[in-house]
């Protein structure tokens, strides 16, 4: 038997057994709020909500893992679940007092998706399932209400043809705009009863054109398609990416949540909404949400109208609201979480349809972070743990300058904070490839849907004429931490035409503007930046993390700047200067090229004496920036090719001025690299020179050629200059009284012999400095751990190690034998094709290098305890990453600064997750 049919019959033969729906309704729910593995996210909210007492329309969950068998079972669902659904349908039926399909009293359901992580908007919903051409009139019979009943049924028409026969939407919008011009109204609620059944009578006729069948009549066909249709949308575009950017595992499934449906659109008395017990853009405590009245819940989220904002509601309906402020405060103190809730209002009665801890941006995560532990409501560690490491990189971008001169043509609601500025464009799919171009884009929509995803991760910001504050663009904008300005209403959107205007300006594709998402306001052009302010409860939450945390985190900085940044963030030293990048600047550039121009001893170090006061003087910036804390310098490490004009750029110069007779270059970097060349001739005879010197230090695979301590063994007199600029540069401070700790790093070490010699040379330069300022200062020579056989042998190179600094981006790149430069396209089909669930450059590869980290740990502790072990890749900044070097019992990791306090919390995470004292209160995450 083959493996998916032995696979699916054993599934089969569980599902016999095992309980797959769950019931909830009239105050006592089958399941309960800490079952979302379960029941997912919704359901187990719905669960926990009708245990409480709060008011919840009845209905049933069926779980997670069906869908998970749906997809074994070739995209069906197994036939006993089919008759377990059946008999919950009819327990509710039972207690409502309807009957499903019925001609007089039918009753109506929802069928909505539901994971045990949220993903907004991302996967499919029906509403008012089980109308159809008789169940209509029974409920025009039950309700009085013929234009609701045709409103309600060609809503459902509409989804019931766009979700599961797979129609697009906009065919269907298509002719709803034209039925509304015929009319002479604006609004779907200018539409007469009989205008809504002519429309329902357009829709199905539209479906019968374009898929071949007819709408369903029978109702438990239409629940059946719903259902599995929902499963379907698990697998769908916007989900598989939602779920990659925001690390949700794929294989988790979601439940199916079918609930009798309560109506918002049976008149003014009526209305449905969204809401946040806190506002989710600040994390200031103030009711924040949005409603319509005779509306459903589509209407709000999908930004088609303009809703009010909640605290209308109590003009409008005051007992309601205080129904409903009463009721989602005591939700928000019993999840003791911001809560993000759904509630639709039935003839002046309240049902909440759903509860979850709300989607926020980062500066509010920290504020109700902190607030709630003021507020009693959650411990320090608990705080820690609301917070995700990553979103602190949104705290960290810098912010309009209040004093720039702003061109502002309008302003809509700001939806989330932030600024960006970026070219206009109107698709996603242009926002995608405008970014794949290296531009910056801003995506301006008359309204996003789920469809949108791809588009609003590639845009700096999201602009759109409709929708309010908890639209699916604001709420998926400040999940991703994009500026975001919706329902800017002024602005007259032409996506066919690529271009909006408001008032006399007309802003086209490619015109450059700018979004302020904490005013609302859209600005023609760009808008000068500053560095962003940090909140003090930013200061706190970073207070309560180092308060816990083993783990150091130091900064990769190369120049006093960086470095200055670093501090202001918390760096608790350098755990990684590039002195190449010092090289690169150009005054110094042709001092480095004369250098490996040289032809000998004497002459190289006749170029290195004039890159000394120059290195020096940049030691000098770091080491006072720093302020005490360890400085550690990686000597060159890269190829010497790196710094001379690229070979085939070379050629192609030399062949140019041969074909054309010429013997001068117009190419102004060659010409800069030919003052260089000690010979007397022209640019052709001195550019021929140039690239002999280059073919001569050409190699095929540079990345593990004539790099790193190999360029230090063979020209020992580039580890005696940077030696003595290092040390005396340390030595002027350290006569000025300041504490200067400076840690020499030895790059590229594979053989302890390396190490050895190298070792020697700082040695003695470094005595000899010392001894020449009369100072006392000490100083530590360590080595980088970014080759396999390093690790391997880390015990041998510890004998000659004060520290190691594990390079995990050269790590990765020789473990798995990747070009990191040229692999993306691969990492990237890997990625999508499951073969590699992280990129190893972005995430450390646990099981591979990650154990080539822990070998190297453990031996060379085994032959020197007080071994100090860091990591200096980018690594340090993942939070992931973190956690692994927590675990393996680094002292140290280092980041790019304005990771550094990513790295702080993540380090206090790893270190509350892996105690005992607080692992308790972390796992309530």
């Amino acid at each position: 038997m083959p493996k998916a049919a032995k696979k699916a019959k054993k599934s089969s033969a569980k599902s016999a057994t095992k309980k797959f729906v769950y019931f909830f309704g009239n105050g006592k729910a089958e399941g309960h709020g800490t079952m979302k593995e379960v029941l997912g996210g919704k359901g187990a909210g719905l669960a926990e909500m009708t245990n409480s007492g709060v008011p919840v329309p009845p209905g049933f969950t069926i779980i997670t893992e069906v869908c998970r068998l749906y997809y074994e079972h070739g995209k069906k669902t197994p036939e006993s679940i089919d008759k377990e659904m059946q008999q919950h349908l009819a327990k509710l039926e039972k207690s409502l007092g309807k009957k499903f399909g019925d001609r007089t009293n039918p009753l109506l359901v929802s069928v909505r998706s539901g994971a045990k992580f949220s993903m907004p908007g991302m996967m499919d919903t029906i509403l008012n399932l089980g109308l159809n051409d008789v169940t209509v009139k029974g409920l025009i019979a039950s309700t009085n209400n013929e234009r609701f009943a045709y409103d309600s049924y060609r809503r459902f028409v509409q989804m019931y043809g766009n979700v599961v026969m797979e129609m697009g939407k906009e065919v269907f919008e298509r002719v709803l705009d034209h039925v509304k011009e015929e009319k002479g109204v604006k609004l779907d609620t200018d539409l007469s009863a009989n205008d809504l059944k002519e429309l329902v009578e357009k829709f199905k006729k539209l479906i019968k054109e374009k898929t071949g069948k007819e709408f369903p009549q029978d109702v438990l066909a239409q629940l059946r398609g719903s259902r599995d249709a929902v499963f379907r949308s698990w697998m769908n575009d916007r989900a598989n990416f939602y779920r990659k950017q925001n690390d949700i595992p794929h294989n988790i499934g979601t439940a199916v949540n079918v609930q009798s449906m309560v109506f918002g659109n049976m008149g003014e008395d009526s209305g449905t909404g969204v809401g946040f017990t806190r506002n989710p853009a600040t994390g200031e405590k103030k009711f924040y949400g949005e409603y319509l009245l005779n509306a459903q819940g589509e209407d709000v989220v999908a930004g088609i109208r303009t809703p009010l904002p909640i605290l209308h509601l109590e003009k409008d309906m005051p007992k309601v609201f205080k129904q409903l402020y009463d009721t989602t405060k005591k939700l928000e103190k019993h999840y003791r979480d911001i809560q993000d809730f759904e509630f639709t209002i039935e003839k002046g009665k309240l049902f909440m349809l759903q509860t979850r801890s709300g989607k926020r941006t980062a500066a509010a995560a920290v504020k109700i972070a902190v607030d709630m532990v003021a507020e009693k409501l959650i411990t320090k560690p608990e705080a820690l743990a609301r917070v995700e490491p990553i979103q602190l990189d949104q705290l960290l971008h810098p912010v309009f300058d209040p004093k720039a001169k702003k061109d502002v043509i309008t302003k809509g609601l700001p939806a989330s904070p932030g600024a960006a500025t970026g070219q206009a464009v109107f698709t996603a799919e242009e926002a995608v490839l405008w970014k794949a171009e290296g531009k910056k884009v801003i995506l301006v929509r008359l309204e996003t849907s789920p469809d949108d995803i791809h588009g609003m991760d590639a845009a700096e910001g999201i602009l759109t004429a409709r929708g309010g504050m908890t639209s699916h663009a604001a709420v998926v904008a400040r999940g991703m931490g994009k500026t975001c300005v919706a329902g800017c209403e002024s602005i007259r959107v032409n996506e066919h035409g690529k271009n909006f205007s408001v008032g006399n300006v007309t802003i086209k594709e490619g015109d450059w503007i700018s979004l302020n998402g904490s005013t609302g306001e859209v600005i023609h052009g760009k808008v000068a930046t500053q560095e962003a302010e940090l909140s003090g409860d930013f200061a706190t939450l970073m207070s309560w993390a180092d308060a816990v945390r083993t783990l150091k985190v130091r900064a990769n900085a190369d120049v006093p700047r960086d470095a200055k940044v670093a501090r202001a963030f918390g760096a608790e030293g350098i755990g990684l200067c590039r002195t190449e990048h010092m090289f690169f600047d150009e005054d110094r550039l042709p001092h480095m090229q004369a250098m490996i121009l040289a032809t000998d001893e004497a002459s190289r170090r006749e170029a290195l004496k004039a890159l000394l006061p120059m290195q020096k003087a940049d030691f000098l910036g770091l080491f006072e920036a720093m302020a005490g804390f360890p400085v550690t310098v990686r000597f060159l490490d890269p190829p010497l090719h790196e710094f001379l004009p690229k070979r085939e750029e070379l050629m192609v110069e030399v062949a140019r001025m041969e074909a054309s007779g010429k013997t001068t270059t117009s190419n102004e970097v060659i010409k800069k690299a030919l003052l260089l060349v000690k010979e007397e001739g022209t640019d052709l005879h001195k550019a021929k020179k140039l690239l002999h010197r280059v073919e001569e230090l050409h190699e095929f695979n540079p990345m593990l050629g004539h790099r790193g301590c190999r360029l230090g063994i063979t020209y020992p007199e580039i580890t005696e200059m940077q030696t003595e600029a290092v040390i005396s540069a340390a030595c002027e401070l350290a006569k000025k009284g300041k504490k200067i700790v400076p840690e020499i790093m030895i790059p590229l070490v594979g053989d302890v012999a390396e190490l050895k010699n190298q070792k020697a040379i700082v040695i003695k330069k470094a005595d000899e400095t010392i001894k020449k300022y009369g100072v006392k200062l000490e100083y530590t020579i360590g080595t980088m751990i970014e080759l396999p056989r390093a690790a391997v042998t880390a015990d041998k190179i510890a004998e000659e190690a004060a520290f190691f600094s594990f390079g995990t981006n050269d790590l990765t790149q020789t473990t798995f034998g990747f070009s990191r430069d040229d692999t993306a396209k691969i990492i990237r089909y890997y990625q999508d094709n499951g073969i590699y669930e992280k990129d190893p450059f972005q995430v450390l590869d646990r099981n591979g290098v990650g154990q080539l980290v822990r070998m190297g740990v453990e031996k060379g502790r085994s032959v020197n305890p007080k071994l100090k072990v860091g990591i200096c890749g980018e690594h340090g900044g993942d939070a992931n990453s973190v956690e692994f070097c927590h675990l393996v019992g680094l002292n140290y990791v280092s980041c790019s600064p304005y990771r550094v306090p990513i790295a702080r919390l993540a380090a206090a995470q790893a270190a509350l997750k892996h105690s005992s004292k607080g692992n308790k209160e972390y796992s309530s995450k």
